[in-house]
């Protein structure tokens, strides 16, 4: 069932999350992990640069996509196992919340259903910093303590803004490649034009990985489109140097 989380059981992913970044161990028998072809975590800015009129466009934006017939074809196309997605709202140090259950996407239905949820998830977050290092760090560990087990392993982070608060954003690039995740970025210019940069240098990392550039808000939707295939399709046999990714996500 597609669902997002309730109040508890946002705080126990929390909670779960906060023993892991200390380097606890989480007590609790071993669980049966189901394979899938990707584990993707789209990581949405909720930042205070971020109205509310702007958080809209990218939920909407994001909706959109999955309901789109070239993201659910690469949903196809990316075989029976499916694609696992959930999706994270964050800004400030300690304020990342995981706004919708991990879902198990195969079929153009499972993409309807998920668009449908995204439409009915509420701002969770509002305001606040922008710590993109602390970002990266929940939602890799978000896929390591999930039920699924993904051929590859995909964090998704959208922002208008550079760190200014939270753990090292390289840092926790370079922690999450040697765990097999790529780290990719969103980059909306509207704020500062040349954020793309800053991601470039700072932010993605991993096998295959890019960034994809909005204009604006209100150009989110087509940017998150076309990332969203590149994303599900996998990255090319041969991975391009930084520049060339650079220059591919245009």
């Amino acid at each position: 069932m597609l669902r997002t989380l309730s109040r508890w059981k946002r705080l126990e992913v929390l909670a779960l999350v906060a023993l892991a970044s200390a380097g606890l161990a989480v007590a609790g028998p071993a669980r049966a992990q189901t394979p899938v072809a990707l584990e993707l975590v789209l990581a949405v800015d909720s930042s205070s640069s971020v109205t509310s009129w702007e958080f809209d466009l990218q939920m909407q934006g994001i909706a959109q996509a999955f309901r789109d017939p070239a993201v659910q074809g690469a949903i196809l196309a990316a075989g029976d196992l499916g694609v696992a997605i959930s999706l994270v709202q964050w800004s400030g140090s300690t304020r990342q919340v995981l706004a919708t259950e991990w879902q198990l996407v195969r079929e153009p239905a499972d993409a309807e259903a998920f668009a449908d949820l995204l439409d009915e998830t509420p701002r969770f977050i509002s305001g606040g910093s922008t710590a993109i290092g602390s970002a990266i760090e929940f939602c890799v560990n978000l896929i390591e303590f999930n039920e699924f087990e993904g051929f590859r392993k995909v964090v998704d982070i959208s922002g208008d803004g550079r760190t200014n608060q939270g753990l090292r954003t390289t840092a926790m690039r370079d922690a999450a490649v040697p765990a097999g995740v790529t780290v990719n970025g969103l980059t909306i210019l509207n704020e500062d034009p040349s954020v793309d940069h800053y991601y470039l240098r700072n932010v993605i990392g991993g096998t295959g990985a890019f960034i994809m550039t909005a204009t604006d808000f209100r150009d989110f939707a087509r940017a998150i489109r076309l990332k969203l295939i590149r994303e599900i399709a996998g990255p090319p046999v041969a991975a391009l140097p930084p520049s060339e990714q650079y220059a591919a996500g245009q």
